[in-house]
């Protein structure tokens, strides 16, 4: 009984080898009769494949960032004294719009005033000395020495109120441009020096942007260059133009700064503001441009697959040029008109039959 068990199971095993070797090739006639898988290219009535198409024409290419910058103010300082002394009059309201020159705050001067006013006194007396001592030099009555002890003394005086004059416009503190002022942080009595500070003024029209873009593209700033902007707390877009950029990159973070400029005259945009930036590298007109899904990378190359004049695919091998987020720009290897496949492109072949579609 063992003997034919084991006769039984070997000729099982050789019945389902000799069916999983001829089953696949039962659907396979000699005569061409099996059926071919759609789309490959062999039988007269293969179906072809159903792609999307583009028509290639000449378009604008704006090739663009989108990155994100900060506001800041066109100009800010904190206003603080030059010189030590009482406050006796607070001239200005917080939140206050003033224009430059105008008076902020006043100290106490008495004491510049008084010695304004003694050297003024002393400074008349030695120019009446001068005056005669002039006089007796043309009649040669005292020497050049002479003269020129009490010349000295004239000019000493006249530097010295020259210092003091300087010394009373320091205790009238001014806006030093056109701007808002922030929060008081001084009162009427206080004493103060050249450490505190008396409030903050800030010009906001216009303001400035600040960003950066990849170093790969630091070759295409240029001093005008146009830029777009929104807030988060709205989506209009502004523009703003390149002003400025550092002359050298980032080595940390391989980056390049810039800065734009841009009015703002409803002061809608404040300092600190986060911003979305949408940077103009360059305007092309009359480039071809073609999906990013339809451009197929190879070691040689790139290419891409049109429809042929006969209906079937076609291989075209391509240079491109500027990338943005979803085309390509060719600059060989196609023509204005071409039908550019953009779906099918990792099934389909060359000379396969193709039905293609039109998109806009």
């Amino acid at each position: 009984m063992k003997k034919q068990t084991k006769i039984f199971l070997v000729l099982g095993i050789i019945l389902l080898l000799a069916v999983a070797y001829f089953y696949p090739r039962l659907g396979t006639q000699p005569n061409g009769e099996g059926a071919a898988p759609a789309g490959q290219k062999g039988g007269g009535n293969a179906e072809p494949l159903v792609v999307n198409v583009i028509q290639l024409k000449k378009e604008t290419l704006n090739n663009q960032l989108q990155v994100s910058g900060t506001i800041l103010p066109n100009e800010s300082v904190d206003i603080k004294p030059e010189i030590s002394g009482l406050v006796t009059k607070v001239n200005f309201k917080e939140g206050q719009y003033v224009a430059k020159g105008t008076p902020l705050l006043y100290l106490n001067d008495n004491e510049l005033q008084a010695q304004y006013q003694r050297l003024q006194y002393t400074q008349k007396l030695v120019q009446t000395q001068e005056s005669r001592q002039k006089q007796l030099l043309a009649r040669e009555a005292i020497s050049q020495e002479e003269y020129d002890i009490v010349l000295n003394q004239y000019n000493t005086a006249l530097s010295d109120i020259k210092l003091v004059q300087a010394q009373l416009e320091k205790t009238v503190i001014r806006a030093p441009f056109n701007g808002r002022l922030g929060l008081r942080q001084v009162s009427e009595g206080a004493v103060i020096n050249a450490s505190n500070v008396i409030v903050s003024i800030v010009n906001i029209d216009p303001i400035k942007l600040e960003f950066s873009i990849p170093e790969r593209y630091a070759g295409l700033v240029a001093e005008g260059s146009s830029i777009y902007f929104s807030s988060e707390s709205s989506t209009e877009e502004v523009e703003g133009k390149v002003y400025a950029f550092e002359p050298q990159i980032d080595a940390a973070t391989r980056t390049l700064k810039l800065r734009a400029q841009s009015p703002n005259k409803s002061g809608k945009y404040l300092p600190g503001m986060f911003v979305k930036i949408r940077f103009v590298l360059d305007v092309k007109e009359d480039a071809l441009l073609v999906p990013a899904e339809s451009v197929i990378p190879e070691l040689s190359g790139y290419k891409v697959f049109v429809v042929g004049a006969d209906g079937n695919a076609e291989q075209r091998m391509i240079e491109i040029g500027t990338r943005t987020d979803t085309q390509v720009q060719v600059i060989s290897g196609l023509k204005e008109g071409d039908l550019v496949l953009t779906t099918g492109v990792m099934q389909v072949r060359q000379g396969m039959p193709v039905k293609p579609t039109t998109i806009n």
